[in-house]
């Protein structure tokens, strides 16, 4: 536990000054350093399930995409940096398929073929694809306030969900895959998540307003005067993002409990691996994209 307390003391202040402060550059080559990582765990869970990846291939792959996404966070137009994304991740992912394919056509053993390559795709899909996502959060209008809000939503919920599990849990939501976790806890992780995310925009001005005034943010940022979002849609979105981020989290145990493995690495100290840190965010960043694209297209 002490390690636990002191990972998350370090990692939480790096976090929300990257996210704040770092030019989108520099959060771009975090992201995907860190999707590089978290690829490279789930490759090696899935050689437990006698699948033999291809490694190197699929590093190169998401490598490559991160340096597109990293070239486009540098256009200082918001729309164009953000049209290109989307364009590129479409690509990618069409083009993942046939690129894996046709390097599994190689192997002397063609049965493992489909599978390596079928690891690779689900791969990029899985990881490189919500992080990328997570960059052009940042760069859409309000990108700060609406990135911290989906690290606070995920945070709160697994908060709670933990302590309120263990107190309270009583009735296994999914024995077989997480044994710990209890429906007691989802709903608290839910309220949570909603009471979090309606008091952060409820402060957004306000909170907006400070981070100016200290220059952690530019004022395209943030949030002030009549932009504050309606309430109704912030506490839909916030149980909506936390249904996905506890959804996230049951997939990462399903990998890892078919693997007969308890975390994906050991890099992160009290934390397991970084996969083990990142998988509710895998799922809850979509979510909270799709809803801003969708809303700036209003």
């Amino acid at each position: 536990m002490t390690k636990r307390i002191a990972t998350v003391v370090v990692l939480i202040p790096l976090v929300l000054v990257l996210v704040l402060k770092a030019p989108l550059w520099l959060l771009a080559v975090v992201a995907g350093a860190v999707a590089l990582l978290a690829v490279a765990e789930f490759l090696k869970l899935v050689t437990r399930y006698g699948v033999q990846p291809i490694g190197q291939a699929t590093h190169v792959y998401v490598a490559i995409f991160f340096v597109f996404v990293i070239v486009a966070s540098t256009n200082r137009t918001p729309l164009v940096e953000a049209t290109a994304v989307v364009y590129g991740i479409a690509l990618a992912a069409a083009l993942a398929p046939f690129l894996f394919l046709t390097i599994a056509m190689r192997r002397a053993d063609l049965r493992s073929g489909y599978p390596a390559a079928a690891a690779s795709v689900f791969a990029f899909a899985y990881v490189a694809i919500p992080m990328a996502l997570l960059v052009e959060l940042r760069q859409q209008a309000a990108g700060a306030i609406w990135v911290i809000y989906t690290l606070l939503a995920v945070w709160a919920g697994d908060i709670f969900a933990y302590f309120v599990g263990k107190a309270l849990g009583r009735h296994r939501m999914s024995p077989e895959i997480s044994p710990k976790k209890t429906w007691e806890g989802a709903i608290a992780s839910i309220l949570a998540s909603v009471i979090i995310g309606t008091l952060w925009f409820q402060h957004a001005p306000g909170i907006s307003a400070a981070l100016l005034r200290v220059g952690l943010i530019g004022r395209r940022d943030g949030i002030f005067g009549l932009e504050q979002p309606s309430l109704w849609p912030i506490i839909v979105l916030s149980a909506v993002v936390n249904i996905a981020a506890q959804l996230g989290d049951l997939v990462e145990s399903l990998i890892k409990r078919g693997a007969g493995v308890k975390d994906s690495g050991s890099i992160l100290p009290g934390h397991g691996g970084m996969l083990d840190r990142i998988d509710a965010m895998l799922f809850a960043v979509p979510v909270v994209w799709a809803y801003r694209a969708w809303q700036l297209m209003q």
